[in-house]
């Protein structure tokens, strides 16, 4: 076995990937699978779904789309069931979806004190209620099991405060939060094999953010150019940038490492300003 086999392997494992068609989801799943995982697509549309898994299989790997809302417990329970008729065994779990709305996110000209707590409650429910129930109902295989690998995706506005965004950084606050009291109670409660991790991603640009960092020609917005120059990388992530981190924490190599939020943001979050 290389040592790199022995380190970041993950040959016959079974991975759950929540929001598996998504810009960062989609990516994080083609590494799952480069890497030898039989990997699970949790989405709530079909189609995209069943063609990210047609694809991955087509390379050569093992997957399968399991449509399913990750606020709807029901409906992940059947996709948790469809994995193990499947399988037989869930070794990671992923918690990519999430995601921000216009309505809970301060425009130029508006207010914090007019945002409508339905959005806000709207972003918490799906970043941090998206995160607990897929943990609670995947989760637990990995519990019975005494092993398992569960990664959290936060964000840098978690960590920072970043203007505009406020139910969305109060949402990943509390992902990170929560990411490290799981660590806790599933270490002690279930043995040192069962690890729960975080990745907090810097910018990266998806349909939902596009419009704040990037002109319709392509050009940087002021707060893209902000960024930007706050950035010692000097560019913005591209969604391959994470897959290395994620093969680290859900690898051998990572058995001693639970509880840590890992940012993968080219320096931003290293770097003052000043």
């Amino acid at each position: 076995m290389s040592v790199l086999q022995e380190l970041f392997g993950l040959d016959g494992q079974v991975a759950i990937v929540t929001g598996g068609t998504g810009a960062l989801g989609s990516a994080l799943a083609r590494g799952l699978a480069r890497a030898g995982a039989r990997v699970a697509l949790v989405a709530r549309r079909r189609e995209p779904a069943e063609a990210l898994a047609a694809e991955l299989v087509a390379a050569g790997g093992a997957a399968l789309a399991v449509p399913a809302d990750v606020l709807d417990r029901a409906r992940l329970e059947q996709a948790r069931d469809a994995v193990l008729a499947r399988w037989g065994r869930i070794d990671i779990l992923v918690n990519a979806a999430g995601g921000n709305l216009p309505a809970a996110t301060v425009s130029a000209e508006g207010s914090f004190f007019d945002l409508p707590c339905a959005a806000l409650e709207q972003v918490v429910a799906l970043n941090l209620h998206g995160t607990l129930l897929p943990t609670q109902v995947f989760g637990a295989v990995m519990a019975q099991a005494g092993q398992g690998c569960i990664v959290n995706i936060s964000s840098m506005a978690a960590q920072r405060a970043l203007t505009r965004v406020v139910g969305y950084g109060a949402a990943k606050a509390a992902v990170e939060n929560v990411t490290r009291w799981l660590a806790v109670e599933l270490g002690r409660r279930y043995g040192a094999g069962l690890r729960v991790n975080a990745i907090a991603p810097g910018f990266f640009v998806g349909e939902q953010n596009r419009a704040l960092l990037l002109e319709p020609d392509g050009r940087l917005t002021p707060r893209g150019q902000t960024i930007i120059a706050h950035t010692p990388a000097g560019r913005f992530g591209e969604p391959d940038d994470l897959i290395g981190t994620l093969l680290w924490l859900c690898g051998p190599g990572a058995r001693f490492v639970t509880g840590v939020v890992v940012p993968v943001d080219g320096g931003f979050s290293a770097w003052s300003g000043v």
